[in-house]
Order: structure tokens, then sequence, then C-alpha cells
């Protein structure tokens, strides 16, 4: 007869290999750590991941160098094996201008829904659609809270062949308020190779082009992920980031990440450089 400890060992055991059995198959693939509030896993998974990014803005954008500090809590919760709700923003943003001035602020929140209609862990394929709803419920210092909300729809994929993955992903927002903010599209991929549990490295590419102007500030750049500007002079430009970085496995159900990203388009603007690191905690 089993003694409390060997039940709940059992019990235990149970729990994690249901949490787990819907990403047989995936048990190398790691979570995108750039662009973390659009570039959507196509795995469905509950997690926690707080996450911190470091962004340099170039000077050209505002006059004046700058550089802006955010510190969010995402969470994904898998309400069965295909479906899982997701909360991709929210969070704290400081932003620092090189003339002295300091800017900080709540961020809007976002939630919305994944459904992976291909999920094939013996192919190690998956491919899920999903949504999100921007709610303006941040604070307008730090270019929040404007407008009445957008909408962002997205398709995210994932391919192995054993240690190796690609993850992409495609999406648009569209503002419920035209004058406010703007409407964009977005390509995002990462290549990823499993080394070790200790040490997955990664190269990535997000872009983002925003296909209409707002018409709540003059400036010809968009904000990347975090801010939507309402920028008036910002129609058909394009912006692209190459990122490198590594995830590490710290236990079965903790990851640790870290990416570094510089601006490619020419000029700069919005994105000269940023680090992201997060910390995910798989439930």
């Amino acid at each position: 007869m089993k003694n409390p400890m060997q039940w709940a060992a059992t019990l235990a055991l149970a729990i994690t290999t249901t949490a787990n059995a819907a990403n047989d198959g995936f048990e190398t693939a790691i979570a995108p750590v750039a662009n973390p509030i659009y570039f959507e896993s196509a795995l469905i998974q509950s997690e926690v991941r707080p996450l911190f990014a470091y962004h340099r803005l170039d000077a050209g954008l505002l006059g004046v160098g700058a550089n802006a500090q955010v510190y969010a809590v995402q969470l994904r919760y898998a309400i069965n094996d295909r479906l899982a709700f997701i909360a991709t923003r929210d969070g704290y943003t400081r932003i620092h201008l090189d003339n002295g001035t300091t800017l900080d602020g709540w961020n809007d929140l976002a939630a919305g829904l994944k459904y992976a209609v291909i999920q094939d862990a013996a192919n190690q394929f998956a491919l899920t659609p999903g949504f999100t709803v921007t709610v303006p419920t941040g604070n307008s210092e730090v270019f929040q809270g404007e407008g009445k909300g957008r909408a962002d729809v997205f398709v995210s994929a994932i391919k192995g062949w054993n240690q190796f993955h690609l993850n992409g992903n495609i999406g648009g927002t569209v503002p419920f308020d035209a004058d406010a903010n703007t409407s964009n599209l977005r390509f995002n991929v990462m290549a990823d190779y499993a080394v070790h549990r200790w040490f997955t490295p990664f190269v990535s590419y997000n872009s983002f082009l925003t296909v209409s102007s707002g018409n709540a500030i003059g400036l010809r750049s968009e904000g990347f992920d975090v801010i939507n500007f309402g920028s008036s002079n910002a129609s058909g430009r394009y912006q692209g980031a190459a990122g490198v970085g590594f995830r590490s496995h710290l236990c079965a159900l903790v990851d640790f990440g870290v990416a570094y990203e510089v601006g490619v388009a020419d000029p700069a603007d919005i994105f000269k450089d940023r680090v992201t690191v997060d910390l995910v905690w798989k439930f």
C-alpha cells in the first residue's frame, strides 16, 4: 500500500503527464523570446511569463535619443489540448529621453484566444490561428490609452526536425478608431537548435509594415509592438529587426530566455536595438 508521499508523487506525475500530453513530440521546442507581444507560439500550454525589455530609439524619430524599459507579465492558459486563453499585453513602461525627461505609466491590456487547428506531434508540426483585443487602459504619458482599442489576428506555425525547429507568425492589427491608431501587418520567424537542455540558441527576424496612418501625432514611423503612436506620416513605412539569443531549460517546467535585436531598416527610427529577458513557468 502506498504511503502519502508515494501518492503525492503519483498525482504530480499524472498532472504533469496530462499537461504535457498535447506537446509530446515538441519536447525540445522553445517559445519565441524576441517580440513577445506579437510573436505567439503555435503550441498550446499553460504558463506565466514575466519579462523585461530594454529598447533604444534612434534620435532621428523624436529629435532626441531615448530608451525605454518595459516590465510585464504574460499569461497563457490551456483550456484544453487545442484551445488556450492568452493575455499578451500589460505591464509598465518607463521612457528616458537624452534631454533628461522621464515618462512612465501603465501599458494597455490585451487578451484573446488561440486554437491549434493542426497539432501533429509525430511530424512535429502545429498550425494555430488566434486573436487578441487591446483595451486602451494605459497612461497617455507613455502613448497608451488612446482611441477605442485594436483587434489583432494572427496565424502561428512550428515545424521541427528533431532538435531543429522553425517558428513563424503572420498577423495584422486593425484599430477601432483609425484616427487614434494605425493599422499594421507583420511577419516573424525564428530558427532554433536544441544543443543541450541548458542551451538552445536561435536567430530571429521580426518585421512590421504600417499600412494606414492615424491622425494623432506627426511622426514618420510607428511603434513596433508596445506602442501604437497613431502616426500621421507612417503609411508604407517598413521596419525590421534581426535577433540572436538562447533559451535554457532550467528544469522541466521553467525556461529562461534572452534575445538581442538590432534594427535593420534605414532610417532606424523606433528600433535601434533591444534586449529582452523572460522566464517561462509552465503549469
